[in-house]
């Protein structure tokens, strides 16, 4: 895979190959389910159902790149364990984040927890989706250890897999409370686990040297934080089809980007159907179309969307003459405009 000169092939045959080591490792867990609790098997497929519906597998190519861009002499197949890991966890964090903040639809399909109502009470459904979610983690857990590397390097990939998990609790803690330092949530709950981990995990399986880690930090960072400014774009204004999830974050009460910079840049009073829609339980349509073109009349559509465009530019600065390998900065360019640039 690694003479794929396209980056769009080059993503479609990693993604294929991840996929299937997804697809063998869950029916495994399947087996194991019957043989041990058949009765427990509704917690695998709960799981299966999630991870195998669809997703981009984005951690697990931004994982490769990260590696390729270091130890471009090495066999991407190396990869593929600790890029399933990162679906896993995912789907972990997926499964708990959909039962706390009341969302019924992920990937164009039914959230766990709903799955489970069809056949137990709203409380029990709940009950199992926690399960559900703390098992795929624990196959995350299991996948990383898989991971064909010495055990020197494996032992700093999973120090920074440890660090993603610790983040991104914190970042949903800001989002559940509703904490007004946006960036620093979403530096925590999205850059952390979905770009700058992942890049470390497959550099240092790759091991990086010092200087090549500060360069793909220095990468990540803004590329996150645009990759989420896209993601609110989309979450606020894009349709259901395409995201595959309700396209109405604000009928939600989710405090994003875009909620961010009206509140920091329109006075109380004009704000206020805001507010009533982000406050409100069951906001009305009507209501929600007037916050959303509110979001649009003061320019805070237009501001976040020059500013995903500056963070890309940012992005970029620093993989020219960096240490890393020059097909390696290659795709991470590619891999860049298609995480901030975006419009599914």
């Amino acid at each position: 895979m690694e003479t794929i000169d396209n980056t769009d092939e080059w993503i479609k045959a990693h993604r294929a190959n991840v996929d299937a080591k997804l697809r063998r490792y869950l029916d495994a867990q399947i087996r194991h389910a019957r043989d041990t609790s058949a009765d427990s098997l509704e917690l695998v497929e709960g799981i299966d159902s999630l991870t195998m519906r669809g997703g981009k597998r984005l951690r697990p190519i931004v994982l490769a790149a990260g590696f390729a861009s270091v130890a471009p002499e090495r066999s991407l197949d190396d990869t593929i364990a600790a890029g399933a890991a990162l679906e896993l966890l995912q789907s972990y964090l997926l499964i708990h984040d959909d039962w706390m903040d009341q969302d019924d639809e992920r990937r164009g399909g039914p959230a766990v927890h709903i799955l489970y109502e069809r056949s137990h009470s709203k409380h029990d459904a709940a009950a199992l989706s926690v399960l559900a979610g703390d098992l795929a983690s624990t196959y995350a857990w299991e996948l990383m250890l898989e991971a064909p590397f010495p055990a020197e390097r494996l032992k700093r990939g999973l120090a920074e897999f440890i660090r993603v998990h610790k983040e991104v609790f914190f970042g949903q803690h800001l989002d559940l409370t509703a904490n007004a330092d946006v960036s620093r949530m979403h530096d925590l709950k999205t850059t952390s686990y979905t770009v700058r981990g992942p890049i470390l995990i497959g550099a240092l399986l790759g091991d990086a040297t010092d200087a090549q880690l500060d360069a793909l930090t220095a990468f990540a960072n803004p590329i996150g934080e645009a990759f989420q400014m896209a993601d609110d774009l989309l979450g606020t204004f894009g349709a259901m089809e395409s995201t595959g999830k309700p396209g109405d974050d604000l009928r939600h009460g989710k405090r994003n980007s875009l909620v961010s910079e009206v509140e920091r840049t329109v006075a109380a009073a004009e704000r206020e159907i805001l507010k009533k829609v982000l406050e409100s339980p069951d906001p009305s349509d009507a209501d929600v179309q007037a916050a959303t073109q509110l979001v649009i009349d003061c320019g805070a559509k237009a501001r976040v969307e020059s500013r995903v465009k500056a963070r890309l530019e940012e992005a970029l600065a620093p993989l020219d003459g960096s240490p890393l390998h020059a097909g390696g900065v290659r795709r991470l360019k590619d891999i860049a405009h298609k995480l901030a640039i975006r419009t599914v």
